[in-house]
């Protein structure tokens, strides 16, 4: 199994290196959110994240952290890097048939550093498809197999959309995943389903300015593989693309 993490890191490493190329697009983001009710660790919760994608010519990357603070005053730094190789750009051919747009080799690194000691650092790998729904900016399908640290290793599932749209002369955007990963001996099935409704309110400053002010919406079953912890809960945010 090590030698599939290292294999992992490779295809992380290799197509984070790519991006270091003139990107066709990308965006750089800041948000803050506020929350209450969460499960496990703390009831409240404040966290700022920032976030960076880009598309290049054989690959895109997605990365994000989170630096959050408890109502314990506890924090908690996580992240995830999440670089994806186009086998159509590869291989110079069009690996498109009906709703799939390409086929890719999707890899993600999660770490976790925080307070009480839980620090970890898992490596997913597998295939992607990206899909043309009617309606979505994008919509894509990730199937992974997870190496994970500190427990028994997994296969998980991750859905990522954008659906913007308008109401009246209004911008609006509803983005998000679905996380959903199987049970093992020492922990049950996940299923996180993270989405934004966010009106851009940036617009009303200058045409170009993307400041959006809404909410976060988490159903979160099981949440950390714990069996009954459950999460649904609303958050406040704010998010400013650069």
């Amino acid at each position: 199994m090590k030698s599939i993490s290292m294999a992992a890191l490779g295809v992380l490493a290799s197509t984070a290196l790519s991006v270091q190329a003139a990107p066709i697009w990308q965006d750089f983001s800041i948000s803050g959110l506020y929350g209450e009710n969460y499960k496990v660790v703390d009831d409240q919760q404040t966290t700022a994240t920032i976030e960076y994608a880009a598309k290049v010519k054989y690959a895109d990357v997605f990365f994000f952290l989170d630096q959050s603070r408890g109502g314990d005053h506890s924090n908690t730094t996580y992240s995830e890097l999440s670089p994806r190789l186009s086998l159509s750009e590869v291989s110079g051919k069009k690996l498109s048939y009906g709703p799939i747009k390409d086929v890719l080799i999707s890899t993600t690194w999660e770490r976790n550093r925080d307070d009480f000691n839980n620090n970890f650092d898992n490596f997913l790998y597998g295939v992607a498809v990206d899909l043309d729904v009617p309606y979505f900016q994008y919509f894509n399908l990730n199937l992974y197999r997870a190496d994970n640290e500190k427990t028994h290793n997994d296969y998980q599932m991750t859905i990522t959309y954008a659906l913007p749209f308008n109401v009246s002369n209004e911008d609006f955007l509803v983005d998000g995943f679905l996380d959903w990963s199987t049970a093992e001996a020492d922990h049950a099935s996940e299923l996180n389903w993270t989405s934004q409704w966010k009106w851009n309110a940036g617009k009303h400053i200058s045409p170009k300015t993307r400041l959006y002010l809404g909410v976060e919406h988490s159903v979160w079953n099981n949440k950390f593989g714990i069996k009954g912890q459950d999460e649904n809960n609303v958050s406040a945010l704010i998010k400013y693309h650069f």
